[in-house]
Order: C-alpha cells, then sequence, then structure tokens
C-alpha cells in the first residue's frame, strides 16, 4: 500500500487499497467506512484526474468536538484545512476559519463539504466579511509561522470581490475541479441550487454517499452525472422497503426484491436500540449494478395538518413557482411548521411558512395568498380541505437576514436543517426573527 501510494500518489494508493478490500457483498460494517471511502477516491480519481492532488481539497465541515471529514475517515495528505478547525464549538467559527485556510490555497482542485448549507454558509461569509478576510490573509494572523503573511493573495482577493460574486469559486480558484457534498438531496437541494446559479457556477458537484437514519447506505459511484445516483451496499446496514404507494397492510420487501422504476420507502435496522426505523424517506430504483439496486431519493419530509401529506420538495415547487409573481423576489430560505389549531374556523390547522428573501422586505396580503393558492391548484386534498374550512389559510412570514444561518447553529449538529420543524424552541427563534 505505501509504495502504491508513494509511486502513484492518493490517486494509486486508493486504486491499490481498493483490490485489498472484499466486495460490497461480504463487508463487514466495521469495513463499511474505509471501503466506502475507498470507493469514493477511487470513482473521484477516476472522473477529476487532479482531483486528489496533495493538499489540494479545502474541507468545510463542523465536526464538533470530532475531527472527521464527511468521506468517512480523516485524510489529512488531501486537505488544506486542519482538522482542528473545524472542531470549534461555534459552527460560524469553525466555517470562517476553514474558509481563511482555503483562500489561502489559490492552487486548489476539490471544495468539500459536508452539507451544501455549510459550503453555502462560508460563501456568505465571504460576501458579507470579504474585506476583514482580505486583512487577515494579508497580516498571516492564523499562524506564528514565517512567510504566512500573503499579500499578493490578499490583492488578488480584493480584486475579484470587487467584481462581484457570481463564479466567484472560480476565479478565486482557477484550478478547481468539483464540489463535493456529503448530502445535496432533500432539504439540502436548495442550496445546491443556490451555488450552481451562483457563488459555484460552472463547476460539476459530486455527492458521494446516501445516508439516512444516521447510516451510511450506499455510494454513489457515477461523479461525472448531475442528478445522483446511490449504488446500496449490503451489509452497510440492514434495509427494508415498503412499497409505494403503501396498501391497507403493507408488507416490507428486501434488497433483492426491488423493481426497477418502482418507489419504495426505507426502512432502516442500523444503530442499537432502534429498530425498523421507517425513516420518511421514499427511494426510487434507477437500475442495478452487478445486481445491486442504484436508487435516487425523490422526497422525505411531508406537510400534514389534516392527513393532506404534502412532499417538503413538492411543496418547494408550488413556493418557487408563487416567487415568480413576485418581481424582484429571490429566495434565501425557507421552513414550515403546521399549527394544529382548533378542529375549524379562523384558528383552523393551518400551516405557517418562515421566509428570508432578498429583494423584498414586505409582501401585501394579496402576494401573499399567492402561495396558498398555488398549494390549491397543486393538491387537490388541500383544495378540498380548505373549501370545507377544516384547514384554515396558510400564514406566510418575513425574517431577517442570517435568521436561517443562525438557526442551523442552533440545531447543534452538522446535520440537514429539517424543512418541517417540530421543535418549539427552534420555533421560538423564527418567531423572534420575523420582521413582516
Amino acid at each position: 500500500v505505501l509504495r502504491h501510494f508513494c509511486r502513484g500518489g492518493i490517486a494509486g494508493w486508493a486504486r491499490g487499497v481498493r483490490g485489498r478490500v472484499p466486495a460490497l457483498g461480504a463487508c463487514p460494517r466495521s469495513a463499511m467506512l474505509p471501503a466506502g471511502s475507498l470507493l469514493y477516491l477511487d470513482a473521484l480519481g477516476a472522473a477529476f484526474p487532479r482531483a486528489l492532488t496533495l493538499r489540494g481539497t479545502a474541507l468545510l465541515h463542523w465536526t464538533p468536538g470530532c475531527p472527521l471529514a464527511p468521506a468517512g475517515w480523516p485524510l489529512p495528505t488531501l486537505y488544506c484545512t486542519p482538522a482542528l478547525a473545524g472542531t470549534l464549538l461555534s459552527r460560524a467559527a469553525a466555517l470562517r476559519v476553514q474558509l481563511l485556510f482555503a483562500l489561502r490555497q489559490r492552487a486548489l482542485r476539490v471544495l468539500e463539504a459536508g452539507l451544501a448549507a455549510e459550503l453555502h454558509d462560508a460563501l456568505v461569509a465571504l460576501r458579507t466579511e470579504w474585506p476583514q478576510l482580505a486583512q487577515e490573509l494579508a497580516l498571516g494572523r492564523l499562524s506564528p509561522q514565517p512567510g504566512l503573511p500573503d499579500a499578493a493573495r490578499a490583492a488578488e482577493l480584493r480584486a475579484e470581490c470587487a467584481r462581484g460574486f457570481e463564479g466567484i469559486a472560480l476565479r478565486l480558484w482557477p484550478q478547481l475541479e468539483a464540489v463535493v457534498v456529503r448530502t445535496a438531496h432533500g432539504a439540502e437541494r436548495l442550496y445546491c441550487d443556490s451555488l450552481r446559479q451562483g457563488d459555484c457556477q460552472g463547476l460539476p458537484f459530486y455527492c458521494p454517499f446516501y445516508r439516512a437514519a444516521g447510516a451510511f447506505l450506499g455510494v454513489n459511484l457515477w461523479p461525472g452525472e448531475p442528478t445522483p445516483r446511490f449504488l446500496l451496499c449490503p451489509d452497510w446496514a440492514f434495509c427494508e422497503f415498503l412499497p409505494c404507494p403503501a396498501g391497507k397492510e403493507p408488507q416490507t420487501v428486501l434488497l433483492d426484491e426491488l423493481w426497477d422504476s418502482r418507489e419504495y420507502e426505507l426502512v432502516v435496522t442500523a444503530q442499537p436500540g432502534e429498530y425498523r426505523c421507517r425513516t420518511g424517506e421514499v427511494l426510487r430504483v434507477a437500475g442495478f449494478h452487478k445486481q445491486c439496486p442504484v436508487v435516487e431519493p425523490v422526497r422525505s419530509q411531508t406537510l400534514s395538518v389534516r392527513g393532506e401529506s404534502i412532499p417538503e420538495e413538492q411543496f418547494c415547487q408550488s413556493l418557487c413557482r408563487t416567487l415568480k409573481m413576485w418581481p424582484g423576489a429571490r429566495l434565501i430560505d425557507y421552513v414550515c411548521a403546521e399549527s394544529r389549531g382548533d378542529s375549524s374556523g379562523p384558528c383552523a390547522p393551518h400551516y405557517e411558512v418562515f421566509m428570508e428573501l432578498q429583494g423584498l422586505r414586505d409582501l401585501s396580503e394579496g402576494q401573499r395568498y399567492k402561495l396558498d393558492q398555488c398549494l390549491q391548484e397543486d393538491f387537490p386534498v388541500y383544495k378540498s380541505f380548505r373549501f370545507k374550512g377544516s384547514i384554515g389559510p396558510l400564514r406566510l412570514h418575513l425574517v431577517r437576514p442570517g435568521s436561517f444561518t443562525r438557526l442551523r447553529e442552533a440545531l447543534g449538529s452538522p446535520l440537514p436543517m429539517p424543512r418541517v420543524l417540530h421543535q418549539e424552541q427552534l420555533l421560538r427563534l423564527l418567531q423572534g426573527s420575523v420582521i413582516s
């Protein structure tokens, strides 16, 4: 292994070790992380040959108290960012320190983040704090080592940020080959889309792993494809599947009983004491790779106060359709809450939607009603309940800038932010940020 590493760099090392890793169907669970990480490295190196350059990856990931990379294990030779930077107690401080180390390294090949939201928030910090970041680069405050002050790099940062932030990633790091994010589906898709259209314009995104219920379940062997697909790996966890739509007496099926192009709800047994957990995640079988199913996540959380079950992804589509009716508005972030209320009347159960917008600070009642109207057009069951009065009008609240960054900090762990909030403490935080 060491000879492979010395001769061929990390890519050669990954290929050399891959032949010694058991086949996916034979991997014991203890071997899951190294096996998965090696498959990830091999796929990344095959698609982007220079992506595995030594210290060519900047890691933006908050791991309070646990310096572990999103790839599943620490890979210090890959990263230009120190592992301890991610262990700071403050999420904002951890991402800022990691961003400073990334800015020092002009020859980056990969931007890697545990969550798309982490990369999003780090680049928001770049937008708002670039003069201070440039000054800190010029002074070399991060380390007492001689030679770290970099006036030329600081001047380049100032010049590029002064030009604007569209495509800023490729302008600051012209040798970038890819953006790697651990989670790019579900709630994280909004941040991925925002990054693709703005700061990371022109860069391919690669999501290497599929994870649910706290367990790694699959690996993406196709980095070059725009829509992530995951090979479900036997023995990483015990998975069962409920066919969708479920019948009156649903029966689970196993991995070898899945049908191509059908959808299934995922049931996982992975953590001690947690057996047959219905994750709420729905997967579509997108084919097979050497007899193992390849899946695409299609939906997770749902909104439901009367059993109407509106999937979060389809709610987001209705929301985006509504945005087109608000000239000048750009969606930064949103979450929903379910207000149970009384059985009917003015306080009937309804949805509460909290949004951060750019370009608008207020909405008229007519503009707010557009979202409720779009939901009625897109979901006949919701429209029926609204007509009967058993679901009340949707209530839409605008929050001040930065509210969702603070919300992600308040979550206290590097997990995807839920689009449907149930925790009272988090709801109170947003309610205290409402401006309209």
